[in-house]
């Protein structure tokens, strides 16, 4: 319950609502005891009063007081609100559900009615149903009430359409559960959010709804009033006696804004957005001291950094958080040489995404990114303006990511997205981007090029799409490509085929690759040079040619062992790294792959171990280098005393 509470008192949003709705819940209930009789006594000698400490807004022509007549208007507008929303809930709501339960033509039925309903206004439809029914309240409630059912309808359905095609709903079907069943169960607790939101909103819609019948004259009959009706009366005599009109009008906006601003406050509970605010301010501290401490921490230049497309120093992502900054990279130094092809490789969770996406100040926000030198072709980016950096970036450097069916606009034809960078950058017209676009498309091997500008990403296949968007990538020359695992969804022929078509790009342009990937195979057919992270840290970096014979870090050492080949003993389980890596949150001051370690010691655990060069071109961070084991039977944990004594066991031959 207090969970639910808090979004009520952790914004100013949230404080306004509640304090509103107690206001206006206690007028509801003591107004009638209090103001009724002032508000119903006719007296005409006092019609039309001027406001005063008596009568605070004046007298009608019958000689009641508005003020009082207003606050007593309360109880029935208010009640008469919830009941309108509660028969739109009550009719739409099982009206949406029901058609997405039982098959697409019914669905389709629903689709087409709820159109037409929902394209005929709302208030004539209330205005017709009150008609039919009665003037007064119950036929306004019940006018407003079918007049806002069709909302209902189309959004529980709208929502359960969401769902029904997700698996867990068709395994429940599998297994021959019913459909009411299933819509009680699976369906209906994952799409309450959205409907108790639109549920809270609707009160206050229901109150404009019904008070403007009241105003018309279809809603409230003396001696029944409610705000609409004030308000009706109190504008009949605006000119002589204006301020009739401040209660009633008040008392409406009121109403309306506080259900809005507690559907607002509701959202908050549900998404987790009360807390915007306050991480907003821990972003706006965490980079303010890191702008204050970059000046006073920029380290020297580093050997080579003049010949790098790209020099990384200390560099650090955080993200607010109520228990402190997470940190998922944690000080992160690497430089990359031009026409260099470098790979990193980790384990899920190790930073490496992050790390790329810092490189190419892709990280969202509330995320802070900074770092103690940060170049690309020797230009700072942390010192370039916003609309300097977009240009720079999108036309020297290119990102393939993981799924091109989630990078690529699904609404839009590849030949356009292909060709929109350089229209954007270079002012191409549309003519001269389809030749580029052809020309590119051409490039990466996808065969008639110009017949597949007009086709949309979902008619290529899985290849074909990474094709397009390295296609995309590769319209403005760019100095480095990042690929960020552009091959784990695809299968293995058409993996070597992009891995090929990295290579001559590689070879033919001279452009840098950065790859990120899990499978060190990959990593080592593609790239020059391993860069093992983990735990957000680099803890080797070694040229591919040295991996196999030269890499002594435990970590890297276990990586190697857990990749099987041809060689590897069938007869035995594969090489794991037991244990887990550290969650982004969970932050030890020694070096974070000590628990998983088979050789830590305690200066392990206490002190972290810095990069340090060991020979050229191979930097490594361990208390305890393995140089003298083979790496074959370096895993990161004590193997069980009996498979020791097995044949194989000390791995002389197992060399992957």
């Amino acid at each position: 319950m207090r969970s639910l509470l808090k979004p009520l008192y952790s914004s100013a949003s949230g404080i306004t609502a509640a304090v509103l709705l107690v206001v206006f819940m206690l007028l509801a209930i003591v107004a009638p005891g209090i103001w009724e009789a002032a508000a119903s006594t006719i007296d005409v000698p006092r019609a039309w009063e001027p406001p005063g400490v008596a009568t605070l807004l004046g007298t009608d022509e019958l000689g009641r007081d508005v003020f009082a007549r207003t606050m007593v208007a309360t109880r029935l507008s208010l009640l008469s609100a919830f009941t309108a929303s509660l028969i739109a809930i009550c009719l739409g709501l099982p009206l949406g559900l029901l058609a997405s339960a039982f098959g697409r033509r019914s669905t389709q039925i629903f689709r087409s009615v709820v159109g037409v309903l929902i394209a005929f206004p709302a208030l004539l439809t209330a205005m017709f149903v009150g008609t039919v029914i009665g003037i007064g309240i119950p036929g306004a409630v019940a006018g407003i009430g079918i007049a806002m059912a069709p909302m209902f309808a189309r959004l529980a359905q709208t929502l359960t359409a969401s769902i029904t095609g997700l698996d867990y709903v068709a395994a429940a079907r599998t297994m021959g559960i019913g459909r009411l069943k299933i819509l009680g169960r699976h369906i209906l607790p994952n799409v309450a959010e959205p409907l108790i939101i639109s549920a809270t909103t609707s009160v206050g819609i229901s109150i404009l709804g019904i008070s403007a019948l009241s105003f018309l004259g279809l809603g409230a009959r003396p001696p029944e009033f409610d705000w609409g009706g004030l308000l009706s009366t109190g504008l009949r005599s605006i000119y002589f006696a204006p301020t009739h009109t401040i209660g009633p009008a008040v008392m409406i906006a009121l109403a309306g804004i506080t259900f809005s601003l507690l559907g607002e406050a509701i959202a908050g509970s549900f998404g987790d957005t009360q807390h915007t605010n306050r991480t907003a301010r821990l972003a706006r501290r965490m980079a303010a001291a890191a702008r204050k401490s970059r000046g006073a921490s920029a380290g020297p230049e580093t050997a080579g950094a003049a010949a790098s497309v790209l020099d990384a120093q200390n560099l650090v992502v955080q993200f607010p958080s109520h228990d402190g900054p997470l940190t998922p990279v944690r000080g992160v130094s690497f430089h990359l040489a031009p026409g260099e092809r470098a790979g990193i490789v980790g384990e899920s969770g190790s930073g490496k995404s992050v790390t790329v996406l810092a490189l190419a100040q892709l990280v969202d926000y509330p995320g802070v990114v900074t770092a103690d030198r940060l170049r690309f072709l020797d230009r700072e980016l942390a010192e370039l303006p916003e609309s300097t950096l977009r240009k720079f970036l999108g036309t020297n450097l290119a990102m393939v990511f993981q799924n091109p069916m989630s990078s690529l606009n699904p609404a839009i034809r590849i030949g356009t997205q292909v060709a929109e960078s350089s229209r954007v950058h270079r002012g191409l017209s549309k003519a001269e981007g389809r030749e580029l676009a052809i020309e590119k498309l051409s490039a990466v091997g996808i065969p008639e090029a110009e017949s597949r500008l007009r086709q949309y990403p979902h008619e290529f296949s899985g290849g074909m799409r990474q094709r397009a968007m390295i296609a995309m990538g590769l319209t403005e020359t760019p100095d480095l490509i990042i690929a960020d695992e552009p091959t784990t969804a695809l299968d293995v022929t058409v993996q070597r085929q992009i891995l090929d078509l990295l290579e001559r790009i590689n070879a033919e342009e001279g452009t840098a690759i950065l790859f990120i990937s899990h499978d060190i195979a990959v990593i080592t057919s593609v790239c020059d040079r391993v860069i093992v992270m983990y735990a957000g840290l680099v803890v080797e970096d070694l040229p591919t040619a040295d991996l196999m014979t030269k890499a002594v870090h435990p970590y890297t050492r276990a990586l190697i062992n857990a990749v099987p080949d041809m060689q590897t003993d069938r007869s035995r389980e594969l090489a794991t790294i037991p244990g887990r890596p550290p969650m982004v949150g969970e932050t030890a001051k020694g070096c974070p792959f000590a628990t998983r370690c088979a050789f830590a010691t305690d200066l392990c655990r206490e002190e972290r171990p810095e990069l340090l060069a060991r020979e050229t071109g191979h930097l490594a961070a361990c208390w305890h280098p393995q140089e003298t084991v083979p790496v074959s039977v370096q895993v990161s944990a004590p193997v069980d005393a009996d498979r020791e004594t097995e044949p194989g066991a000390s791995g002389e031959g197992d060399q992957p």
